[in-house]
C-alpha cells in the first residue's frame, strides 16, 4: 500500500486487531473488578470511612486502584481491539508555517510607500493584494 506519492488522508498501513479471547477474558475480570472496587468506594463515602486517618486513606487507595484498573482495561482493549492505521500526513517547511509565501521566504527590502499594505498584511497574514 505505501507508495512515493501517498497524499495527505491516504491510509499508508492498516493491520486489522487481534481480537485474542485471552485478551477478552482480561477484560471482563478487570472490569468486574472494577465494579467492586467502585463499589466499595462507594460504600465507604456512604458510611464515612473518610472521618478517620486510616480511613481516608483506604478510600484514596481504593479511588487510585479504580483508576489503575481502568487504566489496564483501556490499556488490553486499546492493544488488542483497535486496528492499527497510520495515515499519512504532509510535512510542511517551517516558513509556511509563519505563513510566508514561498516567492517572499528570503524577504524583502526596507519599503515606506506602502506601510498601510505592511501593516493589513501583519495584521491579516491572509491579505491579498
Amino acid at each position: 500500500m505505501s507508495s512515493g506519492n501517498s497524499s495527505y488522508g491516504d491510509i499508508h498501513r492498516y493491520e486489522p486487531a487481534r481480537e485474542s479471547t485471552a485478551a477478552a477474558i482480561a477484560i471482563v475480570l478487570l472490569t468486574v473488578i472494577e465494579v467492586v472496587f467502585v463499589a466499595l468506594f462507594t460504600y465507604g463515602l456512604m458510611s464515612a470511612w473518610a472521618s478517620t486517618e486510616a480511613g481516608n486513606m483506604y478510600v484514596g487507595a481504593l479511588l487510585a486502584f479504580i483508576f489503575i484498573d481502568l487504566a489496564f482495561i483501556l490499556l488490553l482493549y486499546r492493544k488488542e481491539f483497535l486496528p492499527d492505521v497510520m495515515i499519512v500526513k504532509k510535512r510542511r517547511r517551517k516558513w509556511e508555517d509563519l505563513y510566508v509565501r514561498e516567492d517572499d521566504q528570503e524577504g524583502n527590502g526596507f519599503d515606506t510607500g506602502g506601510l498601510a499594505e505592511t501593516l493589513k498584511r501583519a495584521v491579516y497574514p491572509y491579505y491579498k493584494k
